[in-house]
């Protein structure tokens, strides 16, 4: 079971000012090119904007979304298009999700969690699994979100825990009780599945 440190009531500054402390360590750390993965959903974007001014090597660090709407990139569900407008001007490479991507392992995985346990698109009607061979599947939530009712592409536990850190930010009372439950292991949704796999430290803003 992770270590799990729970920050309360961090702005979106503040958050973006703790993701750009740990890029700067994690680029000292590495020779090359490091890789993170982002959330989609309405939480990150202003975290990201604010993240984007921060005085980094944009050059060496990949971003890959942690799941996608299967949509045209231009359109307005597509997470990566709306990753791609805020870091690729800061010169950050975008890498979509593709069946046949293979992803990296992450120097920081980020994740975000819907009220029914689900992280990425890896929602409990799927059964996402730690020892799934795939990296990548694609599916159909069921019920689909109405506010984005497409299907998705995602990354799957296994790529998702090869990660150095974990960081979660999830707002409202509701969604922190549902993360409370799986990080002391009282359910069996996607995310409990994930913390009671990780290894590493995972951090969860509130």
């Amino acid at each position: 079971m992770a270590t799990i440190d729970i920050i309360e009531s961090a702005s979106d500054a503040a958050i973006a000012d703790w993701f750009a402390q740990r890029l700067a360590a994690a680029l000292d750390r590495a020779q090359g090119e490091i890789a993170v993965t982002v959330p989609g959903g309405s939480t990150p974007f202003p975290i990201l904007s604010a993240l984007a001014e921060a005085p980094l090597d944009w050059s060496r660090v990949a971003v890959w979304p942690g799941d996608d709407r299967i949509v045209e990139e231009a359109h307005p569900a597509s997470n990566v298009g709306r990753v791609r407008e805020r870091l690729e001007p800061v010169g950050a490479t975008i890498v979509p999700l593709t069946p046949e991507a293979r992803p990296p392992h992450f120097a920081l995985a980020w994740l975000g969690m819907g009220g029914d346990g689900h992280i990425a698109s890896l929602f409990p009607n799927t059964d996402p699994r730690v020892d799934d061979a795939q990296a990548v599947r694609t599916l159909t939530p069921d019920p689909l979100p109405p506010e984005a009712p497409f299907d998705r592409i995602t990354l799957t536990l296994p790529a998702l825990l090869d990660s150095d850190e974990i960081v979660f930010v999830i707002r409202g009372a509701d969604k922190r009780a549902v993360f409370e439950d799986a990080a002391a292991g009282r359910s069996d949704l996607p995310v409990a599945r994930l913390l009671g796999a990780a290894t590493q430290k995972v951090t969860c803003f509130t």
